[in-house]
Parts: structure tokens; C-alpha cells; sequence
């Protein structure tokens, strides 16, 4: 069943609508707040909605004594009385579960969200990979399933505090392509909450495009353990982009996304114009950092669909092989 709350104004948008008008407020809860969920739950609890975090260990008792705090790019930066627990049956049916988990905890957190999800009940996915919708269908059937894409930066500075390092655009739609007032209500909220918002009706290809970005970014930086500066800079890891985002492109026109044998080339050109030379992907930076790894939905992905497709894809192998020590941290010591 697609979501439609009852409650979903009969005209204009949320974010058309003056505060005095705004009947209600949505209620959300935040899976995974981390940089990623803190920074839209604290933003939509600091416009009056009616947000619960997620959270456990230190984080959750930061939050639960101090609030949330949110520093954006801006160098701006606010606290808010933030709600949170460790438990989502304690927090019922809500309108919207923003779903923010690393992938390698996909299924294990579609689950825990079960008390939460009523029938109209939203699962928006901020996700790397393409296949985290399947999973999430695989729990709760079609008609929850809302695909995102996020080109927020964010971490936990210290627990109860997050550090946004950049706030791009943020992208929300229906796979079949389809305009419908669920995604109205999505993005309203976000606009009116500030956050850099859109909806579109390619949201299939543009999972894809963005699986190709963080696969073969992030594998040259892996591979060359330099971030995309001295990538870039240099003409043999350069090369290597390039012929790394050229396999991903096959796989992903070979499960019939519309992505352009020319993206690769424009993909360079808008990492050597818009990144900043000091960029490191999610997954080279969990690299650096010691942490579990999204390898399998990444690259090992890639991987797994071109010897089903027959393609030919050795430098992401060669990424997904030089991970596979590393993918729960670091290897123990000989």
C-alpha cells in the first residue's frame, strides 16, 4: 500500500505552509544517528517535528542527558532536547523511519524496526549500495520502501555531538518513476526543516550512478591509499578511476539502469572541479579509521553481478580482494 497520511494538508506543500497553518508534525524516528541520521533528525526536530533517535552506548545517554547537537558547515551549530532510546518498540507506529544504518546492518535492522512500521508507515533509505530495498521489502513487502540519495558528510564528533563536514543536495523518489504525494510530504518536510532537498523520477538510475561514484572513488582511494587529490594528480591512479568506473557503468547497464557509458568522464571532471583534494570516501575513511566495512555491498557487489552478467571486472575485484582481510577491521597480528 503507498503511504498517504490522512493528515497530509489538501493543498501546497509542507514547506508552503506558514508554522500557524502546519497541523501536526510528522512523527519520525531516526534509525542509525550517526553524522548521517544525527544531522536530518536534528534538523526536522529543530522545525517541530516530532523526532526519536535511535542510538545506543554512549551516544544515547549523551543524548538522553544533554540533547543533540548538530554543528553544520555553516560553522553554525544547536542543540535540541532530543528524544532517544535503544528500543523502537518503545516508540510505536510513526509516519517516517529515516533508515541510515551501515548496509552490512540492513537486515538485522529492518527487523528491529518491525514495532514502528505501521501500514502507511514510510522506510526512507539513505544508503550506499542498490540493493538495500529488496532487503527492506523482504521484511515488510512493497509499498514502505522509499529510495534516497545523500551527499551529506557527517560523523559523530564526540557522543551527543555531531559534525557535519558538507550538506549537498539530497535526493528522494519512487523506483517506477512515479509523482506521488508521499514523496510531496518527504521532501516538504526537508525543505522546511532546511535541508537541501529534491525529488525525482529517476531514482533507479540514480542509485546507480551514485553506487558507481562511491565504488570507484572509493576504490582508487583504497587502492592508492590517497585521497582523491593525489588521485587525481597522478596519472597512473587517475587511469585507474577512470577504468574502475567504467566496470561499475557495465554492471550497472547490465541490470538495466540507465546510466551513460559517458559518466565515468564526467564523473572525473566533477571530482577534479568540485572535490576537495583532502576527500575520502566512507569506506576508505572506516579503512583508515579501523572500522567495519560496507566491502560486500560495495564493491563485492560489483563483483557478484558482473560474473552473473559475464562482465569482465578485475580491478574491482582487485578492490574487494584487498578488502576481504579487512572487512570486520583490522586482521589480527600474525
Amino acid at each position: 500500500m503507498p503511504f498517504y497520511s490522512s493528515r497530509h494538508p489538501t493543498s501546497g506543500s509542507r514547506s508552503d505552509l506558514p508554522d500557524a497553518q502546519r497541523e501536526y508534525a510528522m512523527r519520525i524516528a531516526i534509525m542509525g544517528s550517526g553524522g548521517l541520521g544525527g544531522y536530518y533528525g536534528g534538523m526536522l526536530a529543530r522545525a517541530g517535528e516530532d523526532v526519536t533517535f535511535i542510538a545506543r552506548g554512549a551516544h544515547l545517554e549523551a543524548i538522553s542527558a544533554d540533547g543533540l547537537t548538530v554543528k553544520l558547515p555553516s560553522s553554525e551549530e544547536f542543540t535540541i532536547d532530543a528524544k532517544a532510546t535503544s528500543d523502537p518498540g518503545e516508540i510505536g507506529p510513526v509516519d517516517l523511519v529515516l533508515f541510515c544504518v551501515k548496509t552490512y546492518d540492513t537486515d538485522a535492522a529492518a527487523e528491529q524496526i518491525s514495532p514502528m512500521v505501521g501500514p502507511n508507515t514510510m522506510i526512507a533509505s539513505l544508503q550506499n549500495g542498490v540493493d538495500n530495498g529488496e532487503k527492506i521489502e523482504k521484511v515488510f513487502g512493497a509499498g514502505h520502501y522509499v529510495p534516497g540519495v545523500s551527499y551529506v558528510n557527517g560523523l559523530i564528533e564526540r557522543p551527543g555531538v555531531i559534525f557535519v563536514r558538507s550538506a549537498n543536495m539530497t535526493s528522494f523518489g519512487e523506483m517506477d518513476g512515479s509523482v506521488t504525494p508521499r514523496i510531496d510530504e518527504l521532501v516538504g518536510s526537508m525543505r522546511h526543516a532546511g535541508v537541501e532537498v529534491e525529488s525525482r523520477t529517476d531514482m533507479r538510475s540514480f542509485l546507480w550512478e551514485k553506487f558507481v561514484a562511491i565504488c570507484g572513488v572509493g576504490g582508487a582511494e583504497i587502492l592508492a591509499r590517497q585521497p582523491i587529490g593525489p588521485v587525481l594528480a597522478t596519472p597512473e591512479t587517475k587511469d585507474l578511476l577512470v577504468r574502475l568506473l567504467q566496470e561499475v557503468v557495465a554492471v550497472a547497464q547490465g541490470a538495466g539502469a540507465n546510466v551513460s557509458s559517458e559518466f565515468p568522464d564526467q564523473l572525473v571532471e566533477f571530482a577534479s572541479s568540485r572535490l576537495p583534494p583532502t576527500h575520502r570516501s566512507s569506506m576508505f575513511a572506516d579503512l583508515l579509521e579501523g572500522k567495519r566495512l560496507e566491502a560486500e555491498s560495495l564493491n563485492g557487489t560489483v563483483v557478484r553481478l558482473g560474473r552473473e552478467q559475464g562482465v569482465n571486472i578485475p580491478l574491482n575485484f582487485a578492490v574487494y580482494a584487498a578488502l576481504k582481510p579487512y572487512a570486520d577491521g583490522p586482521p589480527a597480528a600474525p
